[in-house]
């Protein structure tokens, strides 16, 4: 089992997020959301099926999904994609496809978790400490 399952991450450090969200086409007021706030990240496994959770004052999301296979997705900011999520070392690779397709890479250290969001030439880098 990946050694960072079960454990929780809060959002310390973002760069670049406005822009991102930004070339996504997320609207001024849920960026001005999407900035404020520090989610705490977590994610647990049962049997083969990983769940990633996503908690914050504002809203709290889950995704469930099975190593390299496709599923659908509702993003936080509203959006439907599909999904397909793939583990290499300690980095949850996620690709996501839709209108705008996008990476979210994932890459957990010790005692870190630092998230680099890819949408064409713009890239936004959040760095979580463990809690």
């Amino acid at each position: 089992m990946a050694s960072f399952v079960g454990k929780k991450f809060k959002l310390e450090k973002s760069e670049n997020f406005d822009e991102y969200m930004k070339e996504l086409g997320v609207g001024l007021v849920l960026r001005k959301m999407g900035n404020s706030i520090s989610p705490t990240v977590e994610v647990t496994i049962e049997g083969d099926t990983y769940t990633l959770t996503t908690t914050s004052t504002f809203k709290t999301s889950s995704i469930s999904f099975k190593l390299g296979e496709e599923f659908d997705e509702e993003t936080l900011d509203g959006r439907q994609v599909k999904s397909i999520i793939t583990l290499d070392g300690n980095k949850l690779i996620q690709e996501q496809k839709g209108d705008k397709p996008s990476t979210i890479v994932r890459e957990f250290t010790d005692g870190d978790l630092t998230t680099t969001l890819t949408i064409g030439a713009v890239k936004s880098v959040r760095i979580y400490k463990a809690v």
